[in-house]
Order: C-alpha cells, then structure tokens, then sequence
C-alpha cells in the first residue's frame, strides 16, 4: 500500500521527462484528439490525464416534470451553482423565500444542462403570454393547468398535466403535440422549440471557461425522451462543442433510437463542419422487459454488424447510477452478487407497480448488457453494448452535483421535497421517493478541462461513475510487474504498458493472464466533512465460456470485506479501520488467450448512514415505540428502506478481445534531414479470425492529433504475405498461422513523418482489415534521443 500523499504525485517524475526528454527545451506534448473551437490552451495540460468530476443529467425549470413541481431554476442558474453558487430550492413562500438553500462543497468541473426537448415548444407557449397573434395555447385550459400546478402541489392538478401533456408526448407509442395548445400538427409548438434551444446553447455559452484557466466546462446538451408504454428509453444527447443543429432531434421526430443516431447523424456530423456528438443512455432498470438494450433493430431484425458498430459508436457511455436507482446489476436476475443489491427500484419502468418480487429482464441491467455484447461480438465480430461507465444526477431541481446523503432534499421540487412527500410516494403505485438517492457522479479522465479533451474522452471511454464520492480510480491492464505500485511512475507505466478503462487489449502477454492494475484513492472530503476510507476494491469479471454462454464472477482483490467497520444508526458516525488508498495488481486465475472478456473495477467505502436515516435521526424517530411516529415518517421505520449505504464507483471496462491488437512495438526513427523518417510497427492480430487479403483491403492508421501515417493496402497486392515498395512502405508482411494470432510488420521508406510530434505523448495505432474488423490501441510513445516509440 502506497500512502495517499505519494500517490498523488506517481506520474509527476514521468510529467517532468515527457516535457524535456530529447529536446533542449520544453514541448507541450500534443493531444490524442483535434482542437475543434477557437478557445486559449489550457495551462493545466497533463499528457498523462486528470480526473475531471461533472454531471451529464440536469433538469431545470426547463422541463415540463420539473416545472411541475415548482423548480424554478434557470439553466443559467444550475451552470453557477455547479460552480459554487447557492440556489434556492422550492417550496417558495408567497415572498418568493425558498424552504431549502443548497450549495456545493467544492464545485464541479463541468456540467451539462439536458433538459427533455420534448417540452420545449410547448412550454414557451404555455408560459409566455407575449407571443403575438397566437395565444389560443396560452389561454387553453391544459396551459391554464400547467401554470397552475407549477405553483402548487396539488396532486390533481398534476395528474391533469400528465394526462394533457406527458401520456400522448413521451409515454404514448406514437407521440404527438397537444393540438389544442400547440395547434394543428402542433405547429405552434414546433415553431417555438428553438427558443428553449438556444437559451440552453446561450447559457452553455455564458458559463464555458474559454481562458487559459480553464475553469469550468460547460455542454450543450439535451434529453430524448422516449418512454414508449412507460418503458424508460431515455438518452442524454451531449454535443462536442457550439456547432449543432438548429433545434434537438425530440422523440416526437424520432419514435425510435435507430431514428435518433441516423437524424443526428444527418442533421450534425453530415450537414455542419465540425459538429459531433454522442447519446448516454440511461435508467436501463426500468426500461420494462429489458427494451434499452435488447439486440435487435427498431422492426425487430437481427443487428448487422453494421448496426453493431452504428450503436457502439453514437452510444459508447450508460449511465449506471442516478436518482432513480443502481442499473449495474440485481440479485438473482443472471446474477448472485450480493453487491447487486444496491440502491434498486422495485419497479420495472418509469411508472408502474412496485413489487420487488416480480420478474426482472436481465437486459435492463448494464453487466447483463456487457455480457451480451460479448455474445453477440461472438456472432457478428463487432460489439454493440461495448459501454463505458459514468453516473450522474437527473437531478428536477437545477442542482448538479448536489449529492451528499446528509444533505438530501429530494430532486424533482415539491414532490418529494419533504418526508410527507417522500411517504405519500413510497405507498403510492409508483413507489418512488423513498427508493430514490442523492445520485452520482460522472469522472472523466482527460488532458485538460475544456470541451474538446473532455469530449474525447468520453469517446474513448476513459470514464468512470461514482455514487457521490470524489474518488480517484485508476485501472490498468497489460505487462506490469508485481510490484508496480511501488513505481514512482505508476501512470506513466500503466499508459506505456498496457490498456486503460474504456480500451480493448489483446493476446499481449504469451498465454498468460495480463497483469492487472488497480488504483483506488479516497473522497478527501468537503470541508468540514471528511470522506470515508475505503472498505475494498472488487475487479467484476464477464467472459464467454467455451459452451458459448455468458459468465460472471466478481474477485475481492484489495482491502477487506471483513475490516469491522459499523455505522452507529443512531448517531450516523463511522467506526472501524479503513484505507486511504489501495493499489494493487492481480491476475486471472482464470485465464485464457481464447475467451472474450471484460474487466472493471468496483470501489467500496465503509458503510455510512442513507440519507433516510439522517432524516428520522434529524427528526427523533423512535421505532421501537410505533404509536409516537408521525405518519410522515412511517417511511424511518420501513424495513424495505436500507438505514445504511456503502458508496461505490465504477470503472469502464476493460475489454479483451482474442482478435485485437497484441503488444505493439513500434519506433519513428527521425532522419538527419526532412523527408528521411522512417516508420517500424511490429505487432500481432486477428487471434481466432481468418482474414484473406486476396478479398480483403487493410487498413493501417498511425495517428497523435494529427495523422502521423496511413496506408491502405487493396486486396490482392499482397503476394505470398508480403508488399514491397507499395504507398510509401519498403516492405509489409502479413503472415496468418493456423492457431494464434497473426503477426504485422510494416516498414516505410524515407519520408516525412514530421506529425509525430518531438516530445513523449499518445499515439494509436489502428488496423482494418475488410469492411467490418477493426482494432485499436493506445500509447504512451517516448521520445528517446532521435527515436519517438513504444517501450
């Protein structure tokens, strides 16, 4: 075990090399991704990466469900709180004093506002009473209600609103615009959608850090909210940078998320220069039957891998942890993990019977949908579920990031702001309130804090999600020594050997099991309240078997489960010996160089209080005497309700494929002169696949921001293996063995390799082989004397 203080600086030494290494003075390495917006470079530019800590799932009085409920605030309004700005929280007195004012212990590093578009139109011609010609809408009785309700907390006002604007929009099959507010074929409302829109991209705009100190980042951002018969199929569409489409993709456009990616894709990357985005799907525990990650297309066909690669690609996050409960996984549903029984809903969709012992699909669970894109990479060659991990809020009160158990208020205003609130929902149907949690985190690993890096990132799936803690989770895997949390250099390592969360590996270790890293470091806290030791760190193993079924196992591999830590429920204080770190290495026991895999890590606290019990201790709750509890909170003596909570996070996965890319070794020799560089890559692929280059081109691609080299070689040039002479190459060999993988060597003439910039940095190397086979992997090249390379 390393201490905290250490840990903290591992990388440091390496930071200090990669800037003067090879050179006389210092160069700033150069990103892994382009520059797309004009905007000042970071000075806080790290090439081996920080943690960036945000949330990517804000509601605010932009919501039709929010503003329902008397939430009040602004996008602009949640952007300054993420940054540390107090806010008030309804219910607001006829003076307009809110009952709850919150703020951030320490502020957020970025946010994004995703306000659900549905409403956008609709909204603005409920509530704005100055538009002109049209006020039939403002005046009909649905606006009239909506008004009303969202200053009062009557439950059949509510329910009206429901009726009028939520059951024929998103719950219904096939959506449609209130015609009596919105006109025939809802023009109106569609007429107005960009007024909503571009105050978001203002508000974004106001609050986006654009200087040096890089600050705060702000996205721009929305909620398709698609919940066909109430199944939850809602995605936060999250934009790269300012350029985007004149107004949201809504699932009134769209019924279906096949239609959402082919219309983004149409409306931003096709049509605007510059524009890019992806989808974060969330909430897959009430997704009914399992809908959000069913392998099929929107009629029900069998994915291609065409469609494989379409849906990894717009969708390469899922947030596994918000409000509304854990999707990680649930007890008994293809699962014994006794972790699995954190934070659940009873419920299987967004609203509907809350019974705990009705049958859950195993596809509304993240772990159930990595495993089955394991199998359905078996069958098509491509992975459709190939999910990064992050977790965030969802947060109906414009408070992001607000997600401390002794300080929960409720997230959707009046409607649970309160413990009569939370109880009258907790009976009710829907079971909501007493269910629901202060939520999570979204950590992103990235170079600098700006939109470009973060975005990237997010891409590549370098990300994980907490329940609330601010820990600092690396994780690692590739050739490491045992001891490699004794490195000073543990980062720097962990990039120049090895894959990191969100990255796929191959066959790089000769049949062995590759080393595997792990780095887990405490929430320091906020001030005045000091975070709680971690208790262990689990590694969750899913593979195929050699049956073709999927699999699962989950290894304690630091820390200890049975350290004696408690909780005194009656005081909420932490007892118990704990770790501020843990580092470790493991191995598969298990392991074998044909079995398709993933990896990620699970970092466990010590108990602590739930928010619930902090309420009834604040409230002087005595159970053992039923007669003297209010009915208001029944809820503190509930035994459905946990009294104690063990905060987690949750890394990417790492993903072995058998057919990915081997260890590469790989050097940029610089010539004495310009134009007499040249390029070796050495490296072995295609384990298990058989690639026949008569019919098939390959593809190679060397790449840091820039393009350092690429070649396509068509099919039928290679003659027995080889190439000679051909774009820029001196020589390429290919050679295919019978079992285990193939092995690639590429050699280039002298030439201008002047990309592949003088100073240490990432670099990938990707290969393509045919239409549809495709892997990647990324680097940490140094630069030693004249030469840039692997080591």
């Amino acid at each position: 075990m390393i201490a905290s203080s250490r840990l903290y600086q591992l990388g440091c030494t390496a930071v200090a090399l990669i800037l003067t290494s090879g050179s006389a003075t210092a160069t700033t390495p150069p990103p892994p991704w382009q520059r797309t917006e004009t905007r000042a470079d970071c000075a806080s530019f790290n090439v081996l990466r920080n943690p960036y800590f945000g949330d990517t799932h804000i509601h605010t009085t932009q919501s039709i469900d929010a503003v329902l409920f008397n939430t009040l605030t602004t996008p602009r309004q949640a952007y300054e709180f993420a940054q540390g700005a107090s806010l008030g929280l309804a219910p607001f007195d006829a003076e307009g004093h809110p009952a709850h004012t919150v703020q951030l212990g320490r502020p957020l590093d970025f946010a994004a506002v995703t306000d659900h578009s549905e409403g956008f139109g609709t909204q603005e011609v409920c509530f704005d009473s100055t538009m002109g010609p049209y006020l039939d809408g403002y005046n009909s009785a649905p606006c009239q209600t909506l008004r009303q309700a969202s200053v009062s907390n009557d439950p059949s006002l509510v329910l009206q609103v429901f009726l009028n604007f939520l059951l024929p929009v998103v719950i219904s099959t096939n959506p449609t615009y209130n015609t009596t507010v919105c006109g025939p074929g809802g023009v109106e409302c569609v007429s107005r959608q960009s007024v909503f829109w571009l105050d978001h991209q203002a508000a974004a705009e106001e609050h986006y850090d654009r200087s040096s100190a890089c600050t705060f980042t702000s996205f721009v951002a929305y909620e398709w909210t698609g919940t066909p018969s109430f199944a939850n199929l809602h995605r936060n569409v999250i934009f790269r940078n300012a350029t985007v489409p004149s107004v949201p993709v809504t699932y009134i456009d769209q019924h279906t998320a096949q239609g959402l990616w082919a219309t983004l894709k149409t409306l931003c990357q096709d049509a605007l220069p510059g524009c890019d985005w992806l989808a974060i799907p969330h909430n897959s525990n009430i997704s009914g039957n399992g809908l959000m990650f069913m392998p099929e297309n929107a009629d029900h066909s069998p994915l291609t891998a065409a469609d494989a690669a379409t849906r990894a690609a717009m969708e390469p996050l899922v947030e596994i942890y918000q409000h509304k409960g854990s999707s990680e996984c649930r007890p008994g549903v293809d699962s014994t993990d006794e972790q699995c029984g954190f934070e659940l809903l009873s419920r299987k969709v967004l609203i509907g019977a809350s019974d705990p012992n009705q049958t859950f699909s195993r596809l509304s669970f993240v772990r159930n949908a990595l495993k089955e894109g394991l199998l359905q990479e078996q069958t098509l060659g491509v992975n459709p579920f190939r999910l990064g991990i992050v977790a965030s809020t969802d947060t109906h009160n414009g408070d992001p990031g607000n997600v401390r158990e002794d300080s929960y208020v409720g997230h959707t205003g009046v409607n649970d702001d309160s413990p009569a609130h939370n109880q009258l929902n907790l009976t009710s149907n829907n079971g909501w309130n007493g269910e629901n949690s202060p939520a999570g985190l979204a950590v992103v690993w990235a170079e600098e804090n700006s939109r470009d890096a973060l975005f990237s990132a997010m891409r590549r799936r370098e990300t994980y999600g907490t329940s609330g803690p601010r820990h600092v989770v690396r994780f690692f895997a590739g050739k490491y020594p045992a001891n490699v949390c004794d490195d000073p250099d543990f980062v720097a390592t962990g990039y120049m050997r090895g894959a990191t969360m969100g990255a796929e590996m191959g066959p790089i270790t000769d049949g062995q099991s590759p080393v595997f890293a792990v780095l887990a470091m405490k929430d320091p806290g906020d001030p005045g309240h000091p975070g709680t030791p971690l208790q262990r760190v689990q590694i969750v193993k899913g593979w195929v078997d050699a049956n073709g079924a999927a699999q699962e196992k989950v290894f304690d591999v630091a820390g200890d489960a049975n350290n004696g830590a408690s909780v005194d429920l009656a005081t909420c204080t932490p007892t118990g010996a704990g770790a501020d770190t843990l580092c470790t290495t493991w191995q598969d026991p298990e392991w074998s160089d044909d079995q398709r895999a993933f990896y990620y890590v699970r970092v466990l606290e010590n108990p602590t209080c739930r928010w619930s019990t902090y309420v009834c201790n604040q409230n002087a709750i005595d159970c053992s005497n039923p007669g003297s509890v209010p009915a208001a909170f029944a809820l503190c003596c509930d035994a459905r309700i946990p009294k104690t909570i063990q905060e987690r996070s949750w890394s990417s996965p790492i993903w072995y494929r058998p057919e990915a890319l081997g260890r590469v070794r790989a050097s940029v020799k610089y010539g004495r002169t310009p134009g007499t560089d040249r390029l070796r890559l050495v490296t072995t692929l295609a384990r298990g696949v058989a690639h026949d280059l008569a019919t098939e081109d390959l593809d190679v691609t060397v790449r840091d921001d820039d393009e350092i080299f690429h070649v396509t070689i068509p099919a039928g040039t290679f003659r027995n293996g080889r190439v000679q002479n051909f774009g820029g190459l001196k020589i390429a060999k290919f050679s295919q063995r019978r079992t285990g993988p193939a092995r690639l060597v590429l050699q280039t003439l002298p030439m201008d390799l002047s990309s592949a910039d003088r100073v240490s940095h990432m670099v990938e190397v990707a290969v393509r082989v045919g239409p549809t086979f495709e892997t990647s992997q990324s680097r940490l090249w140094m630069l030693m004397s004249n030469s840039l390379g692997t080591r």
